[in-house]
């Protein structure tokens, strides 16, 4: 540790609001406690949650770092005690509960993984904040298997493009919502079967045409509203939906005869509250099932845009527009 700084910069928010919220602020250099590492970031993602923490609608876990930030990559520094697996200097990508938009960050190594071989430092840092989250709730909470029909909404998000990639890699047909010609172009080329347009077209008749009647065995929103009942008509008998995020809101008018009818499973589930051995879990399976795809290239983080860390909060603006497609990066 002594070779390292004793202040870093790091983006916080003193208090909710728009994007200039997001200030730039002197901290310590965290040490690593037992179990931990000490990272030199190189690049952060900007996700949707650091977006609703701004806006003071999502505060961190008790416990969390108050700074933005849920995945990161860059460089060890340091090492806590019983901290084993990594070495100094060795490429590392991470998932956290806060503390990304920094120079520094700690994370236990348990929730830490090796960059893929063959992939940037950038690139890499778009992965665990969307590969972590399509593993637990499209695979394992999910139980999405080959051969199904697979439907996710937000096709072009950070979330959208990894789901579409990974389902795909493991045998589904899938099916994903984005909003225009280009953005369903782009699902397209990432490996969707059929894209529909969201804002010209109805997906429930899409998604029954395109399976004659059949149906998404799998459904992952991230809308709600109402697209909470849509996605029980468009579901399969049998059907799952998972929902991990209410872009439209939370409340809605749902017809419960359906679930009953069709026999449907809807749950759902947050993952940053989620105590580190949950996450360990996430990323052994991470690490044996999807690093493999990333290292033969069937499957790959897409990058919209990057921003320098001080401007954090043009990043944030290019997130609110809606226009982007994959993940926005921050570089340290």
């Amino acid at each position: 540790m002594t070779d390292l700084p004793e202040t870093q910069t790091v983006i916080a928010v003193p208090s909710p609001g728009g994007p200039e919220a997001l200030v730039a602020e002197t901290r310590p250099v965290p040490q690593p406690g037992p179990g931990e590492i000490l990272v030199k970031i190189v690049a952060a993602g900007v996700n949707r949650p650091d977006v609703l923490q701004r806006e003071g609608g999502y505060p961190p876990p008790k416990g969390a770092s108050d700074i933005p930030g849920l995945e990161f990559s860059g460089h060890v520094v340091a090492c806590g005690d019983g901290a084993t697996r990594f070495a100094y200097g060795d490429a590392v990508v991470a998932l956290v509960a806060g503390g990304g938009y920094a120079e520094y960050a700690v994370v236990t190594e348990t929730n830490a993984l090796p960059v893929p071989t063959g992939l940037g430092l950038v690139e890499a840092a778009g992965l665990p904040e969307t590969v972590f989250t399509v593993w637990s709730n499209v695979f394992d909470r999910g139980g999405l298997k080959a051969g199904e029909v697979f439907l996710v909404h937000g096709g072009t998000s950070g979330i959208g493009v990894t789901a579409i990639q990974l389902a795909k890699a493991f045998g589904a047909t899938v099916i994903a919502t984005a909003g225009g010609a280009d953005k369903c172009a782009r699902c397209r080329e990432l490996g969707a079967d059929l894209a529909i347009d969201y804002r010209a077209q109805d997906f429930v008749k899409e998604v029954k045409d395109f399976t004659q009647g059949h149906g998404a065995d799998l459904i992952l929103d991230m809308v709600g509203g109402d697209y909470i009942e849509r996605n029980h008509e468009a579901a399969a008998v049998e059907g799952r939906i998972v929902q991990i995020a209410f872009l439209r809101g939370s409340k809605a008018t749902v017809n419960f005869m359906r679930i009953m009818l069709k026999r449907l499973t809807h749950t759902g589930s947050t993952l940053r509250a989620r105590d580190t051995g949950f996450k360990a879990a996430i990323a052994r399976a991470v690490e044996e099932r999807v690093w493999p795809l990333v290292v033969a290239g069937e499957m790959r983080p897409i990058i919209d845009s990057t921003f320098p860390l001080a401007r954090a909060a043009d990043a944030h603006r290019r997130m609110e527009t809606n226009a982007h497609v994959g993940k926005i990066i921050l570089t340290v």
